[in-house]
């Protein structure tokens, strides 16, 4: 069979499975959507849009009967469904069993912590009483600091403990790492177990929330090589198929801690689009086609800023004439949400350079400029 006639299903219609999709139309794949938005940002692109709840068994079934291979753009899916299909021979990638254990952040790090991976000192919450100063999180459904609550000093545990759901949800405590710097490596694991592992990312949050990411990261040899050695490691624990991202915590003394692992193309890997010959979403497709996998070098260096909404309501983008005037090594990708919110993911720019010092200070003048109200 030709592998381009593979028909691909995409749990997930958000920017993610969009920009999956552009690369898997350039091969010519037919690409079926499961999302529970008509309107989501995947739909003008997929050849069918199967509008449900993401945890609807019917509508992964008849994913399943309209397409030959199913990724997901969303860890937070359901685990139950998808191992019925693989069960029934349905082919899923990456695997279900990888998913399970890393949607789960207690048994990921519990994973990652018996295979040898340094990571944060953790424990399972079983009542207020486990609690101490450190990082409070959910379990499940976390993401963009939702589920997470920093406690300082133990007066803040009650308040801590209540606003993550006083008990009503499962819970663990995590050592707070006072890092130095926060980066991210994107790898792509194909069928036979070859791996590709692109430059480490560097990254800054506001409000918990990515804002920019630097390639490549400003961190010494050594520091690089030990981060670049427990991704290839950390793709050997999950033994998946296609797209990862593992984050990291660097400290001050070159100290690394693995923070978390997700099982799909990632927000820091969007500058692979510009920065890199064949970026995350490529490779992603790649993989899960039994595909060989394209270049993941860096052709210069490339800063990546996110497009965070400003306000509710109709999105409008100002700024574009006048950020493509002043310097035309800026790319903007829009992924065509209908509403707005305040700190709502609505896009992200790009901007290479010759030098690192030269993305950086043209991302800066952008994001002055740049604005989705």
């Amino acid at each position: 069979m030709d592998v381009t006639k593979k028909r691909i299903g995409i749990i997930g219609g958000g920017q993610l499975g969009k920009m999956m999709i552009l690369e898997a139309k350039r091969l010519g794949f037919r690409i079926v959507t499961l999302d529970p938005e008509p309107n989501c940002p995947s739909r003008s692109m997929s050849d069918e849009l199967i509008v449900a709840d993401l945890d609807d068994e019917a509508a992964y079934r008849e994913l399943a009967s309209k397409t030959d291979v199913i990724t997901y753009e969303w860890e937070l899916i359901s685990v139950a469904a998808l191992k019925k299909l693989e069960e029934e021979g349905h082919v899923i990638y990456p695997s279900v069993r990888s998913l399970e254990i890393i949607q789960d952040k207690y048994t990921q790090k519990l994973a990652l912590k018996n295979a040898g991976i340094p990571v944060p000192e953790f424990r399972r919450v079983q009542s207020i009483g486990d609690i101490d100063v450190g990082m409070l999180k959910t379990t499940k459904g976390g993401y963009d600091g939702k589920g997470t609550a920093l406690i300082r000093s133990k007066s803040e545990i009650e308040t801590a403990y209540n606003s993550l759901g006083g008990g009503k949800k499962e819970l663990m405590i995590e050592q707070f790492i006072d890092f130095d710097k926060e980066i991210s490596i994107i790898a792509c694991r194909a069928t036979d177990g070859a791996n590709v592992i692109y430059p480490i990312a560097e990254n800054y949050h506001q409000n918990s929330i990515l804002d920019t990411t630097i390639v490549p990261a400003r961190i010494n040899a050594e520091t690089a090589k030990k981060a670049l050695a427990i991704t290839e490691k950390v793709m050997e624990i999950f033994e998946g198929v296609g797209t990862f991202c593992v984050e990291m915590f660097v400290t001050k003394d070159g100290g690394i801690y693995v923070n978390e692992i997700a099982p799909r193309p990632h927000n820091s890997g969007h500058y692979t689009i510009e920065g890199c010959f064949a970026n995350q979403f490529e490779n992603h497709i790649r993989a899960i086609a039994e595909l060989p996998f394209g270049n993941v070098s860096l052709k210069q260096p490339t800063v990546m800023v996110n497009l965070l909404g400003e306000s509710s309501g109709v999105p409008a983008l100002t700024g574009l004439e006048q950020a493509y005037r002043e310097n035309s090594n800026i790319r903007v990708h829009l992924y065509g949400k209908e509403e707005s919110k305040k700190g709502r993911k609505m896009g992200h720019f790009t901007v290479i350079d010759e030098t690192v010092e030269g993305a950086i200070a043209g991302a800066e003048n952008a994001k002055k400029i740049i604005k989705v109200t």
